[in-house]
């Protein structure tokens, strides 16, 4: 892979619809993106991928969906409360605000003046009200992480599907973080998605399946289609690692801006479902249980070679679907000059994320016949459920190759003149990667298309 640029890959995105700046319409909104028609199927398909190898093609993990509103006391038992925060500094000639451990020489990154404030610490939590009344009585956050509302919902699990260690819980869902210096494209947002899996051990076991985690992740990503060159492991070290964790190793990608984390896979130990835990007898609690009352809930296990329940430990590999998103398109980005000294620009992206995964492409579409056949393969291909199909006839049969070249569309069909007058009617096949064109039987792409565009690979 050759170096890419941020801004190759903000332009590309933007011109092809993967994705848009978060309310561009009024100026624009720091941090916050949307995903456009493209984008929203990547991120899908990614999303998807996740789901079917952490949680379907396993019988030891169990998914989740929880709330996106977090009660303040969740919040305090976890940390987030009292740690979750940045050293943030003001410059006082520019006014921008900016996270102090990010200033090189004492100098604002923004204009360059040394006229700083003192660092301060700067919650990064999304403080909302719940209720007609806004009071700190009503006050809920919006969830930094998705993990705690699988801590809190640990029992409810276990009660509903007797599981035994061990075993995990699985979910993907937003998160927000009040980030100071939201940066390098969807990289450091404030509003984002995570693909994050608890998994309960035995506290005698958490070192090895730490390390089964790692290289179960790292190994993931490969599949994926990201270059192993391209990722390496870093374990956090002394004041790196966060205050819930033992051991962490991090996944690190080769973006634009050079090796950050893609993935970190944290033993935390005993230390949320500890936090969350209070014995019964320990509590005075009332029918009408106080906002700031402890949780009224041992989050224990019965395990067969302990004579008392015991607090598994957790091993966390936790990924923000954005970062994979960016990752991914970085990945796949290829140039080459043609023949006739052209640039041709195409992703080189799995078949399986593959925003599109066919183009159909009338070569007369003021041809009846033509158009109807090109339709009525696009309705077939798109009934056997692989993805989305797409019917194309925006313009002539280069600039629509070209385009979906541009977004990493597997196959391109043709339907010309002959498809319409031989007495076994046929198309024509073009591959993104190669640019090889071959004839096929219409009736041997319906039967054989999953193996035609690599999904069967």
């Amino acid at each position: 892979m050759s170096k890419i640029s941020m801004e190759t890959i903000i332009s590309l995105c933007k011109r092809r619809g993967f994705i848009f700046q978060g309310s561009e319409l009024y100026g624009g909104l720091q941090g916050i993106y949307d995903f456009g028609p493209l984008g929203v199927e990547l991120k899908n398909n990614l999303k998807q991928a996740w789901w079917r190898d952490i949680v379907h093609a396993r019988d030891d993990v169990e998914g989740l969906d929880s709330s996106i509103l977090t009660h303040k006391q969740t919040l305090k038992q976890s940390g987030h409360v009292d740690t979750f925060s940045d050293p943030m500094v003001d410059c006082r000639s520019c006014k921008q605000r900016m996270r102090a451990d990010h200033i090189k020489d004492k100098k604002c990154m923004f204009c360059g003046s040394t006229d700083l404030t003192e660092p301060r610490d700067f919650n990064l939590m999304f403080e909302t009200h719940y209720g007609p009344i806004q009071s700190d009585e009503h006050v809920a956050y919006l969830r930094p992480e998705t993990a705690q509302g699988i801590f809190t919902n640990f029992k409810n699990v276990m009660d509903a599907t007797s599981r035994k260690l061990p075993f995990g819980i699985a979910q993907i869902g937003k998160a927000f973080r009040n980030e100071i210096t939201p940066r390098n494209f969807i990289f450091r947002v404030r509003e984002f998605e995570q693909m994050e899996l608890e998994f309960f051990v035995h506290p005698s076991q958490d070192d090895n399946w730490h390390q089964y985690w790692v290289k179960n992740r790292l190994d993931w990503w490969v599949n994926q289609g990201i270059h192993p060159d391209h990722l390496k492991l870093e374990e956090q070290k002394g004041d790196e690692l966060s205050h819930y964790s033992k051991a962490t190793t991090d996944i690190l990608y080769e973006f634009p801006h050079g090796f950050e984390e893609l993935e970190g896979i944290a033993n935390r130990t005993d230390y949320d479902l500890g936090s969350h835990t209070k014995q019964q007898s320990e509590l005075n609690i009332t029918a009408n249980v106080k906002e700031n009352a402890a949780s009224t809930q041992r989050l224990a296990i019965k395990s067969p070679q302990d004579p008392q329940p015991l607090v598994p430990y957790v091993i966390e590999p936790s990924a923000g679907l954005e970062r994979g998103v960016l990752a991914i398109l970085v990945d796949a980005y290829q140039e080459e000059t043609l023949d006739d000294g052209q640039k041709r620009v195409f992703l080189k992206i799995k078949p399986a994320l593959a925003p599109i995964k066919a183009a159909v492409i009338p070569l007369a579409k003021n041809k009846a016949e033509i158009v109807e056949l090109a339709q009525s393969i696009k309705q077939k291909l798109q009934k056997i459920g692989l993805g989305r199909i797409k019917y194309e006839d925006t313009g002539n049969i280069g600039k629509a190759y070209r385009r979906h070249d541009e977004i990493g569309t597997p196959i391109c069909i043709t339907v010309d003149f002959e498809s319409i007058e031989s007495s076994e009617p046929s198309v024509t096949i073009r591959y993104r990667d190669s640019r090889e064109q071959k004839r096929i039987l219409i009736e041997d792409l319906i039967n054989q298309f999953g193996q035609l565009i690599g999904l069967n690979n």
